[in-house]
């Protein structure tokens, strides 16, 4: 299993290039709702949608990559989405009003979803097959790292500082990804003529994979119930008064990530998806609970620790089911279609939420968001466990 190199220079590279660019979408992600909520005076509801509506153009930016990734090539698609992410990064700072507020977010998350397609798919053809849940896993634990890292910083500078720091925070992040670029030497998948008539015209295959939909389903409902806590872990922190503990919150998260994501690949290659699935979906379950019943910033730290184990396992696992049965020649499109429903949840879910928290407080919403997560175990095994293989990776 271990017989073919894992770390090569594009490996590396490449897995970098996606944390980067994580950094960047979660350093501001965090911290819109706060913006939008203190500068322009906008209702709960309305920051929600400010955070989400960039993840509604990230949906539209993966579909449109994942149609013609393979026809434009990868190298040069990632090339246009970081230099297109860095400028829209740029261009916050012009953000004088909720309406331009809300255009710059949704252009971003354009970018943002053209650029993570392209790097999942380039990582796809690099990664040997009989490793994929290792490699997949690498790779994932740097954007799941940047979901602790960037709202650390995010967080930090927000209460330091001001939102003109997390722009600068930001594009930092994005220009040492750009600067990287070069250094990425991988050749693209020359498509057959069949290959290329597939990906013509509008039908629904030509923008979704259809067989990796169903682990894509889980996919949007983990991210829905993750958006709860990126999108108002600030305000829920202000309101029980552990801001300090919350800026932390992520640091921890990415830490218990980091700890388990080598086991989580390496059981995946060797057990099949379902024993990774299957014990995990309840502890990020778990990890909600504990946020909703948290008095106290130990108890806050620790719903971090059950959250990070619980998502870290489920996002890596995921993606790499997604890509484990679809066929080569379309992995662009298995990538766009994973993270196209994981994103449409993350999109949906603070606008919800943001709903929820009047009727219910908080607290309330947590422990709602808490139970959706416990029925992923139900959906996992109806749409996708029962007819799992057990077995080691197979394509």
């Amino acid at each position: 299993m271990t017989g073919q190199r894992l770390w090569t220079r594009s490996f590396a590279v490449i897995t970098l290039e996606n944390f980067l660019v994580s950094v960047n979408f979660w350093l501001l992600m965090t911290v819109v709702s706060k913006f939008a909520s203190d500068k322009f005076g906008v209702s709960t509801a309305l920051a929600g949608f400010a955070v989400g509506i960039n993840i509604i153009g990230a949906v539209i930016g993966r579909a449109l990559c994942g149609k013609w990734i393979h026809r434009v090539g990868q190298t040069r698609t990632i090339y246009v989405g970081v230099g297109a992410t860095l400028t829209l990064t740029l261009m916050y700072f012009a953000a004088a009003s909720t309406a331009l507020l809300l255009v710059i977010r949704f252009f971003h998350g354009l970018a943002f979803g053209g650029t993570h397609v392209a790097a999942g798919t380039i990582v796809a053809g690099v990664v040997p097959k009989e490793r994929y849940g290792e490699g997949i896993g690498y790779f994932t634990l740097g954007q799941t790292v940047a979901t602790g890292v960037g709202p650390f910083i995010g967080l930090l500078l927000i209460q330091h500082g001001s939102f003109d720091s997390v722009i600068i925070a930001s594009a930092i992040a994005l220009a040492l990804g750009f600067a990287m670029l070069p250094f990425l030497a991988v050749k693209d998948v020359e498509l057959t003529a069949e290959q290329v008539e597939e990906t013509k015209g509008f039908r629904l295959s030509s923008y979704i994979e259809p067989k990796a939909v169903p682990i894509a389903v889980i996919a949007l409902v983990v991210y829905l119930c993750y958006s709860s806590v990126i999108s108002f872990l600030a305000l829920y922190a202000e309101e029980i008064r552990l801001v300090s503990t919350a800026s932390v919150f992520f640091v921890v998260f990415a830490a218990a990530v980091l700890l388990t994501r080598p086991f989580v690949g390496r059981r995946f290659d060797a057990k099949g998806e379902n024993a990774v699935m299957y014990p995990v979906i309840p502890v990020y379950a778990l990890g909600l609970v504990i946020v909703s019943q948290a008095r106290h910033g130990a108890i806050l730290l620790l719903a971090a620790a059950v959250m990070g184990l619980g998502f870290g396992a489920l996002q890596a696992g995921g993606q790499a089911t997604a890509i484990k049965v679809t066929a080569r020649h379309r992995l662009g499109l298995a990538t766009s279609t994973f993270y196209t429903f994981a994103d449409a949840g993350a999109g949906v879910g603070p606008l919800l939420c943001g709903l929820l928290v009047p009727l219910t407080g908080y607290r309330g919403m947590y422990a709602v968001v808490a139970l959706v997560a416990a029925g992923c175990l139900a959906l996992y095994y109806v749409l996708y466990g029962r007819n799992a293989g057990g077995g080691p990776t197979t394509l």
